[in-house]
């Protein structure tokens, strides 16, 4: 079966052999290949009870890269730390620059992926992790740091500002 490999550059999806998105990435990068393995920054408690990042791939298992196919098809197949490179039928299958661009919009300031939706003065939200779960409030600003937030806790006759990590809180109604 024959197929064409175009002659133009395009992005492409990578798939990469389990856990090793950064080496393929790196790998990748010394064929001068342009790259974009978006990331996401979890946290969690550790076992002392303290906030601990966790820097994770927003697709495991998958990088996109941007080459011409007819000229490094090759190269990047047998690149280590690549399974292969996602295609359909026997033809490797190009993204549209359009899709890349809107992923990269998702990300904020410090280059990682922001996941769920923006809140704005006034939101009414819920805390869904930690010591305040349950507990419901009004987002009031972004902190500092741009994955901490500050919201106005309302409790039996209680009013109280909090700063919690933004993956802690939801968006209610």
């Amino acid at each position: 079966m024959s197929f064409v490999i175009s002659d133009a550059s395009h992005w492409y999806a990578i798939y990469t052999k389990p856990q090793q998105e950064n080496r393929a990435e790196s790998n990748l990068k010394n064929w001068n290949v342009e790259t974009f393995a978006p990331k996401v920054k979890e946290y969690r408690y550790d076992h002392k009870g303290k906030i601990e990042y966790l820097i994770k791939p927003f697709f495991p298992s998958y990088i996109f890269a941007r080459f011409k196919a007819s000229i490094m098809l090759g190269k990047i197949t047998f690149t280590r730390g690549v399974s292969r490179i996602v295609s359909f039928g026997d033809s490797p299958t190009p993204i549209e620059d359009e899709i890349i661009e809107l992923i990269k919009l998702q990300a904020a300031e410090d280059g990682f992926i922001r996941v769920g939706e923006p809140l704005k003065y006034g939101d009414k939200v819920v805390v869904n992790k930690g010591p305040f779960k349950s507990l419901t409030g009004m987002f009031e600003r972004h902190a500092t740091e741009s994955d901490r937030v500050m919201i106005l806790l309302t409790a039996v006759q209680y009013q109280s500002h909090i700063v919690v990590e933004r993956e802690m809180v939801r968006k209610v109604g």
